[in-house]
């Protein structure tokens, strides 16, 4: 027991620390027009859908804020926006089973099943959101929102030209998510009382190693599929948005160890094992 107590002593000492010049950010950029992808909660008569994209972070870090930039129904009040989700993925096989064979292929697709304890609803409190105008009518050229199928009915071109209201919605995580170095995906979600949020693609590639943007369904999951590649055959593209947040102190500059571990590999080194 007291060795959790000093564990949780230290995080919270961690989480104090202000955010400094060395702050972390990063960004896919603006929407390009290209596709925009369903990423709603679930409700009555509507199948939770997610779309994910990736981004690395090269060092442990503590994400405060997050952005993302969609569409809403034209002429939609952007109070109708009435739940926000955020969760995030490590890459495909960690957190997951074995491929099952009725996608084309998992190969950095997200995991199964997300990462718990990053985690973040405003449902339950755990996050703060603010819904902004950017543009009252943007057009995509393309859209995916019920055409996510297992093989061989994958591809399906997409469903066609979209317009509607841009928003950007900005996040404030009410506890910030600490996650190690790794290469991860971001899944936000929105629920649009008279409607859908359709996340809208930003070029890609945006760094060394970026990875497409896949999307599944409850009826899909625990399987994801690519979708410029699987579904639309467009090609690969990112979604638009953005995090930052703190870097994690090394040991060294904390004062607990001589270097080699993160902060929070030491933190479960010294006191949870």
């Amino acid at each position: 027991m007291k060795s959790r107590i000093l564990i949780v002593l230290s995080i919270a000492a961690l989480l104090a620390i202000p955010a400094a010049a060395n702050s972390f950010f990063f960004t896919t950029g603006n929407p390009d027009g290209k596709i925009a992808t369903l990423s709603r909660v679930s409700s009555p008569g509507k199948v939770q859908t997610e779309t994910a994209d990736d981004f690395i972070l090269g060092q442990g870090t503590f994400l405060r804020q997050a952005t993302f930039i969609g569409l809403i129904p034209t002429g939609t009040p952007l109070s109708s926006v009435s739940q926000v989700e955020i969760e995030f993925y490590h890459v495909f096989p960690k957190d997951s089973g074995p491929f099952d064979g009725l996608v084309n292929t998992r190969m950095n697709s997200p995991a199964d099943v997300e990462i718990g304890s990053a985690t973040r609803d405003s449902a339950a409190g755990s996050l703060k959101y603010n819904v902004t105008l950017l543009n009252p009518n943007f057009f995509a050229a393309n859209s995916v929102v019920n055409g996510i199928n297992p093989m061989p009915a994958q591809f399906t071109g997409g469903e066609g030209q979209v317009s509607g209201q841009e928003v950007m919605i900005s996040v404030n995580f009410t506890t910030p998510i600490l996650l190690d170095a790794d290469h991860y995906f971001f899944r936000p979600e929105a629920l649009v009382n008279s409607g859908d949020f359709l996340w809208l693609s930003a070029p890609q590639p945006q760094f060394t190693g970026d990875l497409q943007t896949w999307i599944r369904n409850d009826n899909l999951a625990p399987d994801w599929s690519r979708i410029g590649t699987d579904i639309t055959g467009q090609g690969k593209f990112d979604a638009s948005f953005s995090l930052s947040g703190t870097p994690v102190p090394e040991p060294s500059t904390l004062g607990l160890v001589g270097g080699g571990l993160s902060a929070l590999a030491f933190l479960r080194k010294r006191f949870l094992s």
